[in-house]
């Protein structure tokens, strides 16, 4: 496996673990955890998003 391969499991997990969070605040905890949560998930998809843009440059 070589950097880009790497880089492109490590986007496609957290892009996993972002949606399972979102999931979790949408439809677990519906109270203030939930915004906890789904406020994580986007932070998951941001990074996913820095990974994703280093494919090819690192």
């Amino acid at each position: 496996m070589n950097k880009n391969t790497v880089l492109a499991w490590a986007t496609f997990i957290m892009l996993v673990v972002g949606v399972g969070l979102i999931a979790l605040g949408a439809f677990r905890y519906n109270d203030i955890a939930g915004w906890g949560f789904a406020s994580v998930g986007i932070g998951f998809f941001a990074i996913a998003w820095v990974f994703n843009a280093l494919k090819g440059r690192v």
